[in-house]
C-alpha cells in the first residue's frame, strides 16, 4: 500500500473528526499532505528565563516555576480562570478562557511545571495566555521546537500546534520506508543536497541551527525545480505542438511607418525588441513573448509596429485593454500614430452602441477592419476576424486565464500573442509566473524625457506644497492631486478625498479643480478627466482610478497624500502619470511624520530612483511575494511552501538552469530514469488550467 495516500483518519491517534478538521481547516487530506506541512517558524528553548527578563520584544519563551494559586474572573462569557505562577523571584499569571476545568484537575499548586508560551502586556502588566505546561522531563529534546499554523476551530478541539507536531512525528515514523527520493541523484550529489528523508524529518525536528538550513536547502531547492520543471516542460510541448502563422514580408506599411511616421526616434532597447519579435514569428511556432516596459518606455510604439507586421503578412491585430480608459487611451494612440498610413482603426468596448457594432463586425469578418483595441468585449463569441495575426494583451495580469483562451479561438491557427505590461517584473517572478513565455525588456526611455524629481514631505509643510504648485500652474503646468480614500474612514485620521477636494477648492479659488473617484458613474468621470486632459482645469483631485490609462503631457506635479498608505508599485505607477512631456516633472509624496522602519525605507526607494525594476525588486524584498496583488503565486503550478522569491533569485537561477538541461537531453521526460520526475511532478501539480498553452 502506498501510505503517501493514505488518508489521515487512518493515522494512529487521528481518528475521522480530527481528520475532517484538517481537511476544512488546512486543506490536508493525506498523510503526504501532513509531512508536507512545514513550520511557519521555531522557538529556540534550549534555555529558561527568568520572569524580570520578560520585556516587550520578547517573543516566545520557557519559564520554570511552581503556581502558588488559582483565582476565578468575571462571570458568563467573561469568565476566566488566572493561575498565578512564580519563578521564586518574581510572580507572573496564566490566564486561561477555555477548558478551565481541565486546567483545575490538571495542575496543581506547588507543584514544579514549565510553563512555554508569548508573553502579552495588558495595563502595564505581562501575563501568558493558554500557554502550554509540562512537568520538567530532563529526556526532552531541548532546542528548536517547530511552531505550526493552526485556526481557533482547531485550538478549540484541542488541535494545537504541538497536537500537529505529535501526528506528524507518527506520520515519518509510520511512513519512514515509504519515503523515496524524488530528484535525481545526480543533482542531489552535485549540490551536496540532504536526501529527502532526512530533510523531512530535519525540518520538523531539527537538533541545530545548522541541520535546519540543510533541510531548508534541500526542500526549496525541490520546491523551484518542479516549479520550473512544469513550466518549461509545458513550454517545451507547447512549442512543438502549436504552429503560427510565418511573417516573411517586412513590408511597405512597416517601412512607411519607420521612415515617416515615427514620432521620435526609436532606442536601442526598443530596436531591440522589435528583432527578437520578428525573430518569433519567423519560426514557424506561435509567438508567446512578455514585454516588459517601465512607464513612458514605448511598448506601443513596439507594439503598433508589430501589429504592422502582421498588416504586412495579410492579417488582422488587436490591442485588449483591461478598462475603457486604458482601451480608449490606446485606441487614440494608435489611431494617430496609423492614419498617415490610412490604416482603419476600430474601438470596440461594452459602451459601444449596438447600432455601431453591427458594421463594425461585418468589418471584421471581411477583412476590411485591419486593427482593432478593445476592452474584453473583443473575447464575446460574435467577434469573429477574416484572419486575426496577432494579439497584443495589455497588463495580462488583469485577464483571468479564461478570457485570455477565447483569444485562441478568433482563429484557425493561433495568433502570435504579444503580452504588455507597465509593471515591472522581478526577475524571478518573471522566471516562474511568467516562465513560459519569451521576456523582451525595454530598459530605456526615448530621448528628451528629463528624470522625474520625487520629494519625500512631511505634511506639516502643506504651505510650502501649495506655493509650489502655484508656481507650477502659473508655468502653465498641470498637477495632480491623489488620495486614498474616497469616504472618511471612523478607523482612520488619513485626509479623505471629499475633504481634500474642498480645501483645494479654497486654497486655489483662482483655478479650476476637478475630481474623480472610482464611485462617479462613467460619464460623469470622463466629463471630469476631460476637463483636465483638455486643460481647463489645472489641478485633478482623485484617488487612484488615474494610476493606468491617464496621459496628459502637460501634468508637471503628482501630490500624493498619505503616501505611507501605498506600496511602492502604486506609488511608481502613479508618479508614471506626470513626466510624458519636455518639462521637469515632480512627484510629491506627503505623509505624517511617525513612520514606521519599513515604511520610511519605502518612501526613501522612491526618492531614491525612477527604475522601475529597481523599485519591483525592492518591493519583493521589503513585502514578500505574497504582497504583489497575488501575482506571485497565481501563475504558479503549485504554492511555496519553503522558497521565497524575495529571498531565493539564486537558486531559482540554479534550479532552472537545471531543469533546462535536463529537458534539452529528455524534452518529453521519456527516458525510464526521469519515470520518478513525472510521477511527482502529477501528484506536485495543482488542477489549473496549463498557462503555456494560453500564454
Amino acid at each position: 500500500m502506498d501510505l503517501t495516500k493514505a488518508e489521515l483518519k487512518y493515522l494512529p491517534g487521528m481518528g475521522p473528526k480530527r481528520a475532517e478538521l484538517l481537511a476544512k481547516e488546512l486543506d490536508l487530506h493525506t498523510l503526504d499532505d501532513l509531512i508536507h506541512f512545514f513550520p511557519y517558524r521555531y522557538v529556540d528553548r534550549s534555555r529558561f528565563y527568568k520572569i524580570a527578563e520578560i520585556d516587550t520584544a520578547t517573543a516566545y519563551i520557557q519559564v520554570k516555576g511552581r503556581i502558588t494559586g488559582f483565582q476565578m474572573v468575571g462571570e458568563g462569557r467573561a469568565k476566566r480562570l488566572v493561575a498565578h505562577f512564580t519563578d521564586g523571584a518574581d510572580t507572573i499569571d496564566l490566564v486561561f478562557f477555555k477548558g478551565l476545568q481541565y486546567v483545575l484537575d490538571g495542575y496543581r499548586p506547588g507543584v514544579e511545571y514549565v510553563v512555554f508560551g508569548k508573553p502579552n502586556r495588558f495595563n502595564g502588566t505581562y501575563s501568558f495566555v493558554h500557554p502550554d505546561i509540562e512537568t520538567p522531563d530532563p529526556t526532552r529534546q531541548t532546542g528548536f521546537m517547530p511552531l505550526y499554523h493552526t485556526t481557533e476551530k482547531m485550538k478549540n478541539k484541542f488541535l494545537t500546534s504541538k497536537a500537529l507536531q505529535k501526528h506528524i512525528y507518527d506520520a515519518l515514523r509510520l511512513m519512514d520506508a515509504q519515503l523515496p527520493e524524488t530528484l535525481p541523484a545526480d543533482l542531489v550529489a552535485a549540490h551536496r543536497l540532504m536526501g529527502l528523508r532526512q530533510a523531512l524529518i530535519c525540518i520538523h525536528f531539527p537538533r541545530t541551527a545548522q541541520e535546519l538550513e540543510a533541510a531548508r536547502q534541500r526542500l526549496k531547492y525541490e520546491e523551484l525545480f518542479y516549479i520550473q520543471l512544469s513550466i518549461l516542460r509545458q513550454s517545451v510541448l507547447h512549442r512543438n505542438k502549436y504552429k503560427g502563422f510565418v511573417f516573411t514580408n517586412v513590408g511597405e506599411l512597416f517601412n512607411r511607418f519607420y521612415r515617416e511616421c515615427l514620432p521620435f526616434q526609436l532606442t536601442e532597447a526598443q530596436k531591440r525588441v522589435l528583432r527578437e519579435i520578428r525573430a518569433d514569428v519567423l519560426t514557424g511556432r506561435q509567438m508567446n513573448r512578455l514585454l516588459q516596459g517601465d512607464v513612458g518606455s514605448g511598448k506601443t510604439v513596439v507594439a503598433v509596429m508589430s501589429m504592422l507586421l502582421a498588416l504586412d503578412n495579410g492579417c488582422q491585430a488587436c490591442l485588449l485593454a483591461p478598462t475603457e480608459i486604458l482601451a480608449t487611451q490606446h485606441f487614440e494612440t494608435v489611431s494617430r500614430l496609423l492614419a498617415p498610413l490610412g490604416i482603419q482603426v476600430a474601438l470596440l468596448t461594452g459602451s459601444t452602441k449596438k447600432k455601431d457594432r453591427g458594421p463594425l463586425h461585418a468589418a471584421l469578418r471581411d477583412g476590411s477592419l485591419q486593427v482593432l483595441v478593445g476592452t474584453h468585449a473583443i473575447l464575446e463569441d460574435e467577434v469573429r476576424f477574416a484572419n486575426l495575426g496577432l494579439a497584443v494583451i495589455d497588463e495580462q495580469h488583469r485577464f483571468g486565464v479564461a478570457q485570455r483562451s477565447r483569444m485562441w479561438l478568433k482563429n484557425t491557427t493561433p495568433p502570435h500573442i504579444l503580452v504588455m505590461t507597465a509593471t515591472p517584473i522581478p526577475r524571478t517572478l518573471a522566471m516562474t509566473v511568467y516562465g513560459d513565455l519569451d521576456v523582451s525588456v525595454i530598459d530605456e526611455l526615448p530621448p528628451g524625457r528629463k528624470p522625474i524629481q520625487t520629494y519625500h514631505l512631511f505634511d506639516n509643510r502643506h504651505a510650502q506644497l501649495e506655493e509650489f504648485m502655484r508656481g507650477q500652474i502659473r508655468q502653465g503646468r498641470q498637477i495632480y492631486v491623489v488620495y486614498p480614500l474616497i469616504e472618511e474612514s471612523e478607523k482612520s485620521d488619513m485626509k479623505n478625498l471629499m475633504e481634500g477636494y474642498a480645501h483645494t477648492c479654497e486654497v486655489f479659488p483662482e483655478y479650476r479643480v476637478s475630481m474623480v473617484h472610482g464611485k462617479m458613474k462613467p460619464a460623469e468621470k470622463d466629463a471630469a478627466m476631460q476637463e483636465f486632459v483638455s486643460g481647463n482645469a489645472q489641478i485633478l483631485v482623485a484617488t487612484t482610478v488615474i494610476e493606468v490609462g491617464v496621459n496628459v503631457p502637460n501634468a508637471s506635479v503628482m501630490v500624493i497624500e498619505n503616501a505611507e498608505r501605498f506600496g511602492l508599485s502604486q506609488l511608481h505607477q502613479l508618479r508614471g502619470r506626470v513626466g510624458r512631456g519636455a518639462d521637469q516633472s515632480y512627484c510629491l509624496l506627503v505623509s505624517r511624520y511617525e513612520l514606521g522602519k519599513d515604511t520610511r525605507r519605502r518612501l526613501a526607494i522612491m526618492t531614491e530612483t525612477n527604475n522601475g525594476f529597481e523599485i519591483a525588486e525592492a518591493d519583493l524584498k521589503l513585502r514578500g511575494p505574497g504582497d504583489l496583488g497575488g501575482t506571485a503565486q497565481s501563475g504558479l503550478p503549485f504554492d511555496l511552501q519553503v522558497a521565497s522569491l524575495s529571498t531565493d533569485g539564486p537558486l531559482l537561477q540554479v534550479a532552472r538552469n537545471d531543469v533546462s538541461r535536463l529537458l534539452d537531453e529528455d524534452p518529453l521526460l521519456a527516458d525510464p530514469k526521469h519515470a520518478v520526475l513525472l510521477e511527482n511532478l502529477r501528484r506536485k501539480t495543482k488542477d489549473v488550467v496549463n498557462w503555456s498553452a494560453i500564454s
